[in-house]
């Protein structure tokens, strides 16, 4: 499998974190977003939409779309719940990351990381919303220790990729003990670094 992704992408690092959880042995292809490599022959041949991340799988078949990749790749494992309404609370969550999340965390993120501009350029609606977002996180990590109840599952791998680099879009997460405790215990279960 190949994995065509910008590697300061959340929506990327999401499907690379779960093949590493999951021990699914890939290739990783880069692409660099802001060259516009996502917008050559080659790549939107596997992509037409011109998007990462994408992935050819071992059979030529190709897929896009971070959260549409992440629940193929974990098809029976524990990171989707077995019961079948946790498991579609975890896709609400799934559909809210890039609707109600996403939009407004990761665009604030790609204006300060990417784009080198400051807080005081931000949108101030865009703010707003990404405030609005990560309260409704804190509101459910204040109840279930993480998103779907008691186990990590994708819900929270998804919602990992940008929340923890909020800050890097000017976002103040002091406010927020339980999404702050939410990131270092998935960041943990994922093996990974905790973010800068």
């Amino acid at each position: 499998m190949k994995i065509y992704g910008d590697i300061n992408s959340g929506n990327c690092l999401k499907v690379k974190w779960v093949c590493d959880r999951l021990a699914l042995p890939y290739d990783w292809v880069a692409i660099d977003t802001l060259k516009q490599e996502t917008r050559t022959p080659e790549f939107l041949k596997v992509n037409d939409a011109g998007q990462v991340p994408a992935v050819a799988l071992d059979d030529g078949r190709t897929l896009a779309q971070s959260n549409a990749i992440i629940r193929y790749l974990a098809g029976g494992s524990d990171l989707i719940p077995s019961d079948a309404f946790a498991q579609a609370k975890m896709d609400e969550w799934l559909f809210w990351e890039q609707y109600s999340h996403e939009p407004y965390i990761a665009a604030c993120r790609f204006h300060m990381f990417y784009l080198g501009r400051p807080a005081s350029d931000l949108d101030p609606d865009k703010v707003k919303r990404g405030y609005a977002a990560l309260a409704r996180m804190e509101h459910q990590l204040a109840i279930t220790p993480f998103l779907v109840g008691n186990a990590v599952s994708l819900a929270d791998v998804s919602l990992l990729a940008y929340t923890r680099v909020a800050h890097e879009g000017g976002f103040d997460l002091s406010g927020h003990p339980s999404v702050r405790r939410w990131i270092g215990e998935t960041e943990k279960h994922l093996g990974l670094t905790p973010a800068r």
